[in-house]
């Protein structure tokens, strides 16, 4: 990941400065504060009743009606559940635009993964414990801790919980969040909360393209049918070929073949073989020469394959055929330096007292800076590890420093009367 320096908001955002610091001395907002420390138990068992309803990729429909049961217990406004499976509540403000709160509900983990989740002491273990428990647990905090300590706000909250983010869900929640009239145009703000920590500020959106490359052929058996183009055979050499495409060190660009598919057993040539290729780089040409070359590669192992089954075999030949299947497309972008969101977060880190790098990652932000809107990504505090894992923890030690982080970025960006 690409980090760039901080640069002190005092510095560059003073008007900002000012009006978190007046936040901050509130006595609601001071209330509110107090609440996040003492509602710990309250935010770890959510955390906990959260990841123990499973959400695969495409499955995440039971988690999202617990969501849903919590909003509405929250007293949150206008409960609703989209056609895709968002979970979206509202707090009132007195503008007509949102300031939005966003967490993803679903995991990597299938829908037959044991979820063993558990806390002992300040940790809780569990696959998706942190990603995105985490998330969730704060986005319930915030939206609790607004029912309680009565802030007076300008622009209304909407909390989103998203489908869709990891893995081959191709950001589908977050997508059509903002492909929806009502949501497209009424969102200023997006604050959305991935994961653990409040050391990082996602301002940069990582551009991926990911592919399922299928090669198909005849089929046959290891003896009789020896000579027969392979799709193995291919799908390896185009590997070979393209494991051997340059990327420059900047702008980082990398490539990965992360699964591979094929064959029914030792003793037959098979009659398919597949992988799935993942191209990420901070530049879409970048993306784009990567494509061009994994296609040639793809190409030419074929094009190889099929003449050796040629010489191998009399007859009419037999040969392999090649498809290229594109599963996802996390588009580039990036908040502008001068941005007011880029300013408030900054501003209400130097208050806090806390630290955060400017970073370049794929989530649910991707969306929204694609198309020019204002978003950030953010952890929710405390500290996690092992995320995608079985073995994943989360740390509520911290936590309140996070959801401070949160709460206030939110009340900048809405805006808060004398």
């Amino acid at each position: 990941m690409e980090f760039i320096p901080q640069v002190a908001a005092s510095d560059l955002y003073p008007p900002a400065q000012a009006e978190v610091a007046r936040l901050a001395g509130l006595p609601e907002v001071r209330a509110a504060f107090d609440r996040f420390r003492s509602q710990e138990s309250q935010f770890a068992q959510w955390q906990m009743e959260a990841t123990r309803v499973a959400a695969p990729p495409f499955g995440e429909s039971a988690r999202g009606a617990w969501l849903a049961d919590r909003f509405r217990e929250l007293g949150l406004n206008d409960v609703q559940v989209d056609e895709v499976g968002n979970v979206f509540g509202v707090h009132p403000g007195y503008g007509s635009r949102f300031v939005s709160l966003s967490a993803h509900i679903d995991t990597v983990f299938p829908a037959a993964t044991p979820l063993n989740i558990r806390q002992q002491g300040s940790r809780l273990y569990g696959p998706g414990v942190s990603d995105n428990g985490a998330g969730i647990a704060a986005m319930l905090a915030v939206a609790s801790v607004l029912g309680s300590a009565r802030i007076s706000h300008a622009l209304p909250f909407v909390f989103i919980g998203n489908v869709g983010e990891e893995g081959e869900g191709d950001l589908r929640g977050m997508r059509t969040v903002f492909a929806t009239p009502r949501w497209r145009d009424a969102i200023a703000y997006s604050v959305i909360v991935d994961g653990a920590g409040a050391d990082t500020i996602v301002a940069e959106a990582l551009g991926s393209r990911r592919f399922e490359v299928i090669v198909r052929g005849p089929g046959g058996h290891s003896w009789s049918d020896f000579g027969a183009p392979s799709p193995i055979i291919a799908l390896s050499r185009a590997i070979d070929v393209f494991s051997q495409t340059p990327v420059p060190a900047s702008p980082k660009t990398t490539f990965n073949v992360g699964v591979i598919r094929g064959g029914t057993s030792v003793n037959s040539i098979p009659e398919s073989a597949s992988m799935r290729v993942d191209l990420r780089s901070t530049s879409t040409a970048e993306i784009d020469r990567l494509e061009r070359g994994l296609r040639i590669a793809l190409e030419q192992a074929v094009a190889l394959e099929n003449r050796a089954a040629a010489q191998q075999k009399a007859g009419k030949p037999q040969v392999v055929q090649s498809e290229v299947v594109e599963i996802g497309n996390r588009p580039a972008g990036e908040l502008e330096p001068d941005a007011r969101l880029l300013s408030v977060i900054r501003a209400v880190d130097v208050q806090l007292g806390n630290t955060a790098q400017v970073q370049r990652a794929s989530t649910d932000a991707n969306i929204p800076l694609s198309l020019g809107r204002e978003a950030i990504a953010i952890g929710g505090g405390g500290s996690g590890s092992g995320a995608h894992t079985l073995q994943e923890w989360f740390d509520c030690n911290g936590r309140d420093l996070g959801l401070r982080r949160i709460l206030l970025t939110m009340l900048t960006l809405s805006g808060v009367g004398e």
